[in-house]
């Protein structure tokens, strides 16, 4: 029996039975589609993920206080460490520097006010943090020098505030009852939680440290944040940091009370939970593919008990049993191929849903429906109908002829 006459006698028998055939590969069809579905979903989320954490800069090094738990009092980072750190001769592969206070406080105009988080920085900021200004200026030497009382505000401040983010320069606002004149606002870069940028506002580094937050040392910081030359000169300018560090807090190598993570850390961090993630998701909606097999090995039996005589006349005038065990075994592969391909399409369709709910929800998730995800969810669908279909063709292909004909 050649394969093309095996396929068209398993379409006519689940053409025979179309509702059940239909009722059958809707479990794969729902399996697929959830696979394809939740792998485009987690594949959305990580480049989501990565896209964020890149935009900031793969060059970029952030620099905090506190080292290993042996180190029990870690002297705070410094002005003064920042400007050593500017010298181009201990710290050739560093290009820029920009020392960062760190906080919360409340800006209020005209009765409309939110806790935000305020960030005292110096000009270096802008280009070593790719700050965008969509409207106005950030802030310089003439700003920091002054400790003038000036503020950036991030759009999601400003649409808060004013209900709009233009035309907004030379507003005043107070900051924790403080008058402070709005010179400029950043470009909506999108993200959620507390280290949302556009929720963020600018102060000089000198306005904060004597009008807002109050530290041990008049020039002490919360971070530093260091650009290097280029992605490639991160682990140079790690190290040249990291000796500049231990000379100034006297130090020892492996006693440093001082911590450096690069945007490559953050990167390999992030990608290893959103794979797990995805993994997850897979899986959880893996189970419902078995379930799928489960109903086609459900509906095989039953089929091979209905057509027990068939079976027993086939092998009566000369059907051998691999004839009869690639009949059934076809047409379990077709019905797990049928819904494979129907799941396809229903998981583009889940996929492109999901994305247009995030985007009307303001959430940056694009699924992205790969040709991993489709080919991975077709073959385990096939290996599904093979493998659920292997028993109930076996047992037909067992059954013995005379005994077959008896069967009522």
């Amino acid at each position: 029996m050649d394969l093309w006459r095996i396929v068209l006698e398993a379409l006519d028998s689940l053409a025979s039975n179309k509702v059940r055939s239909a009722l059958t590969v809707l479990g794969i069809v729902i399996g697929v589609g959830a696979v394809i579905a939740m792998l485009a979903i987690g594949a959305g989320a990580q480049n989501t993920i990565t896209g964020s954490i890149s935009g900031i800069g793969t060059n970029l090094l952030f620099v905090m206080r506190g080292g290993s738990e042996e180190v029990r009092n870690p002297q705070p980072l410094t002005l003064g460490d920042a400007e050593a750190m500017r010298d181009p001769f201990a710290a050739p592969s560093v290009i820029g520097v920009a020392p960062v206070l760190q906080g919360s406080a409340e800006i209020t105009f005209t009765g409309e006010g939110d806790i935000v988080a305020a960030v005292g920085v110096t000009p270096e900021h802008e280009s070593v943090r790719n700050v965008e200004i969509a409207e106005g200026e950030f802030i310089n030497e003439i700003h920091l020098l002054g400790r003038s009382a000036v503020v950036v505000l991030g759009p999601d401040i400003a649409e808060t505030l004013f209900g709009r983010t233009e035309s907004i320069v030379g507003e005043s606002v107070r900051i924790e009852g403080q008058p402070f004149r709005v010179i400029g606002i950043t470009i909506a870069k999108g993200g959620q939680g507390p280290t949302n940028e556009d929720n963020q506002i600018y102060i000089p580094m000198s306005t904060a440290q004597t009008r807002l937050f109050r530290r041990s040392g008049s020039d002490h910081v919360d971070m530093i944040l260091v650009q290097a030359l280029n992605a490639d000169a991160v682990t140079t300018a790690e190290e040249e940091i990291s000796a500049i560090l231990r000379n100034r807090h006297r130090t020892a190598i492996g006693e440093d009370d001082f911590t450096t993570f690069s945007q490559q850390s953050f990167l390999e961090v992030a990608e290893t939970i959103t794979n797990v993630f995805t993994i997850f998701l897979g899986g959880v909606a893996s189970i419902s593919l078995l379930v799928g097999g489960i109903g086609i090995m459900n509906i095989m039996l039953v089929s091979v008990t209905e057509r027990t005589r068939e079976i027993g006349l086939r092998k009566a005038v000369g059907a051998r049993k691999r004839d009869i065990m690639l009949q059934f075994l076809a047409e379990s592969a077709l019905l797990s191929l049928f819904g494979g391909l129907i799941g396809i399409v229903l998981g583009w369709a889940l996929s492109m849903l999901v994305g247009a709910i995030a985007a009307a929800s303001n959430a940056d998730i694009n699924p992205v429906v790969g040709i991993d995800a489709v080919l991975l969810a077709t073959i385990f669908s096939a290996a599904v109908g093979l493998f659920f279909g292997l028993y109930p063709a076996k047992r037909a292909a067992d059954l013995e002829p005379v005994e077959a004909l008896r069967y009522e």
